[in-house]
């Protein structure tokens, strides 16, 4: 028995002794296809909207509140997770509407208009604005603004459809920072 083992250790195993591998190369159909192209669109789908819905807006400006820097019927991408500083250029919702000014004040500012004159907390700011600032019928002046709102201002001024009429635009109604404007109009 013993001289069996050790011939059988001894002799060398040739290729054709191995066992066969079972595993055999499956054919891809028109169905695998179909699901892997299905599974990619709803991921891509998926992404879209949680990017949409928490992370970018997408409008079109519609009037001409934000002249000369937006034009009616430019394309505006705006940043939902931008800090708003003053200065900056926002959308913001009036309703049903989805409008475009500037911030100039934050919650517990005091703003004045003067002479054309914008100040916040009895500072001057300096704008490159190149239409004068009106008061407006809306408010009275000094506004001091509500904690959780900001006071926005058109850069077209002649148009008082901003903090002037409205008071301090809740924070909750900012839909973010404009980062890209592309214009569709007279390119």
């Amino acid at each position: 028995m013993e001289h069996l083992e050790s011939k059988a250790a001894d002799t060398p195993v040739s290729v054709q002794d191995k066992p066969k591998s079972s595993k055999k190369k499956k054919k891809r159909t028109a169905k695998y296809y179909l699901t892997e192209l299905l599974i990619k669109m709803g991921f891509t789908v998926a992404v879209l909207c949680i990017l949409l819905n928490f992370i970018v807006a997408v409008n079109v400006c519609h009037d001409n509140s934000a002249y000369p820097m937006i034009k009616d019927g430019d394309f505006c991408l705006t940043y939902r997770l931008a800090e708003i500083r003053q200065g900056d250029p926002v959308s913001y919702r009036d309703g049903d509407k989805i409008r475009f000014a500037r911030v100039i004040a934050f919650g517990g500012d005091t703003v004045d208009i003067q002479n054309d004159a914008v100040e916040v907390n009895g500072i001057h700011i300096a704008e490159n604005v190149v239409y004068p600032t009106a008061k407006g019928n809306g408010i009275a002046f000094p506004y001091t603004i509500p904690d959780d709102c900001v006071f926005v201002l058109n850069d077209y001024r002649s148009d008082l459809s901003d903090s002037r009429e409205l008071g301090g635009i809740r924070l909750s109604d900012i839909q973010g920072a404009v980062v890209f404007i592309m214009r569709r109009r007279g390119i």
